[in-house]
């Protein structure tokens, strides 16, 4: 009930009218049964955004951060993403990729649709990163097809570290379904896992028009952030 009042009463009507998204192939999401919409993820508005437009409810994996903070404000913060159809995954240890692919499969085993962002993490610097293989995994065992989109406008609108956004065209641009029968069986082969990947993440890149890197955005996270620290540690002296 909260969701849809969020989505026609509260958020969704305040999010088309500063965004006012510019929606192209709508059509390609099924009307019912199970399917997974694969996006970039550029911005956090995006948790929100694309279940504005949606005309079915749509279910996100979302970090388990958003539903753990402490006090009141903690509570409220996760109270509003479950509300929104988030649902938590820890993403820390070697169970991670599992709990998520569990929960998602759960979803789908509803006939739901299931919301993902391959790369596992927002993009930092706007540029399309490397698919991680759980969104295979999930599309092969559950036997659904995956509809790749693109979120355009949305990093600069508001980019990671931005609380409030600012006024930006935005477009929203859906694939036609991606079907991965031909591999039946095979979602245990890692070979293939990649190749559904890799599939899926050529699709979200010719909607988006982004530059693409094949690395994980994480581990490219993890080593700038390093190599700032070592700059701060040990900066260069400058040359008499």
């Amino acid at each position: 009930m909260f969701y849809y009042l969020l989505k026609y009463v509260v958020l969704g009507p305040l999010l088309k009218l500063v965004f006012r998204p510019r929606i192209e192939g709508l059509e390609h999401v099924p009307e019912s049964g199970a399917a997974i919409v694969a996006g970039n993820h550029l911005s956090f508005s995006d948790h929100f955004l694309l279940p504005a437009v949606l005309k079915r409810r749509i279910t996100f994996l979302a970090k388990a951060e958003y539903f753990t903070g402490p006090g009141i404000k903690g509570r409220l913060t996760a109270t509003f993403f479950r509300s929104a159809g988030q649902i938590p995954v820890d993403r820390s240890g070697k169970e991670a990729g599992q709990a998520a692919i569990r929960e998602g499969l759960g979803v789908l085993s509803k006939d739901e649709l299931l919301g993902i962002y391959p790369e596992g993490t927002r993009s930092h610097d706007g540029r399309l990163y490397k698919g991680k293989v759980g969104v295979a995994v999930m599309a092969l065992k559950a036997r659904v097809p995956v509809i790749p989109c693109a979120m355009i406008g949305t990093f600069e609108a508001q980019p990671p570290g931005k609380v409030v956004p600012t006024l930006h065209p935005v477009r929203i641009r859906f694939g036609e379904p991606l079907d991965f029968s031909r591999y039946e069986g095979m979602e245990n082969e890692k070979a293939i896992l990649r190749a559904v990947t890799d599939e899926i993440m050529y699709a979200i890149l010719t909607l988006s028009e982004q530059e693409y890197v094949d690395q994980y955005a994480a581990v490219v996270k993890a080593e700038e952030a390093a190599a700032k620290e070592k700059a701060r540690k040990f900066p260069r002296m400058p040359l008499r």
